[in-house]
């Protein structure tokens, strides 16, 4: 396949996108199907920043934004250089993928694999089914977060384009020197940045009303499994930063030896680039919505840490490309040089070649 076509097929892929949710919103502006920010039951709803706009007004918009997207997509597809649609492209993806959603894509990938087992035995409690947690307000910011991420490969890749370097990779990177320094930096941020969240979610499982009222701590305690879910997020928090760690140092490149049926061996970069990208993604949304959210003196837990998650989510997006830039494979298609490991390149200089 040839380095165009992987352009034009993402920006073909986010035109697509476009113009079905088009179709959808002016669905929704004739009063048909089920506009996913009408206002329903707070058991429903979702914390989008347009939770409970009348699809009269927004629908309008939605149509309007999708047309105009469509037809940038297009343009986009067949070659146009312009900065304009490569900014709105940028814009777009920022609104869909940042903007509008909630904590729910976290959620969602926190809880993925417990959602794949609840598919087949059922969701204990009250609740029926998956589509009580999966609701249509849910699902319909996966959908936006979708779309937001074509619009970022779409912008990524027409602005490589743009640029005149490879589509595929982005042409040179920086020295390694410099990578593993800015790596070690963003890790440092990343893994003080949920702590916070992390020792206010075990005081609370441990009696102590750190951030929050005594009696508001009683009533998490009388509700099954809410404690027990932050412990549980909590653990997977230090988890994370435990792994985190993996991004700048030997074990994240080679196996360790407690791991005896792969000791030594290289570890795919994808192994760890994509969970961390993911992960990176879906705190940004989270924690903006946490700074919508009021923070006052009595009951700043609740809110407050979770504001760190913007923080989080952006510093262990930038671990993630310093480690996939060190450690990338040469690009088959623009045949950019794989740079030389530091041993071999401080060899070469001592014995002057």
């Amino acid at each position: 396949m040839k380095i165009l076509d992987v352009r034009s097929l993402v920006a073909w892929a986010a035109a697509g996108w476009s113009a079905l949710y088009g179709v959808m919103a002016a669905v929704w502006w004739g009063g048909g199907g089920e506009f996913p920010f009408a206002p329903v039951a707070d058991d429903r709803s979702s914390a989008s920043i347009l939770e409970g706009t009348p699809a009269a007004v927004v629908a309008p918009v939605m149509v309007l934004v999708c047309a105009l997207a469509t037809a940038v997509a297009v343009y986009l597809a067949a070659g146009g250089p312009g900065r304009a649609a490569i900014w709105f492209g940028w814009g777009l993806a920022a609104v869909l993928a940042l903007l509008l959603p909630d904590y729910s894509l976290l959620a969602f990938v926190a809880f993925a694999p417990v959602l794949v087992v609840f598919a087949f035995t059922g969701v204990p409690g009250p609740q029926d089914g998956v589509g009580d947690i999966m609701y249509w307000h849910r699902t319909n910011l996966l959908i936006l977060f979708a779309g937001g991420l074509l619009w970022a490969a779409a912008a990524l890749l027409a602005g490589r384009h743009a640029r005149g370097v490879c589509v595929r990779c982005g042409g040179s990177a920086r020295p390694e020197g410099d990578l593993r320094r800015w790596g070690r930096r963003a890790v440092l941020v990343a893994v003080l940045a949920p702590i916070p969240y992390e020792v206010t979610r075990l005081a609370w499982y441990f009696g102590v009303p750190l951030g929050v009222p005594a009696g508001f701590l009683a009533e998490m305690r009388a509700t099954p499994g809410m404690l027990e879910v932050g412990l549980g997020c909590a653990v997977l928090s230090i988890g994370g930063g435990v792994l985190t760690h993996g991004l700048v140092s030997s074990w994240g490149e080679r196996y360790p030896r407690w791991l005896f049926w792969k000791a030594g061996r290289r570890v795919p970069p994808m192994l760890a680039v994509v969970p961390a990208m993911v992960v990176a993604v879906v705190l940004i949304p989270a924690g903006l919505m946490n700074l919508r959210l009021p923070v006052t003196a009595a009951t700043w837990g609740l809110t407050a840490p979770g504001i760190l998650w913007i923080v989080w989510g952006v510093a262990l997006g930038a671990a993630a490309v310093t480690y996939h830039l060190r450690r990338r494979p040469p690009c088959r298609h623009c045949l950019r040089p794989e740079p030389a490991p530091r041993s071999v390149a401080a060899g070469g200089a001592a014995s002057g070649t």
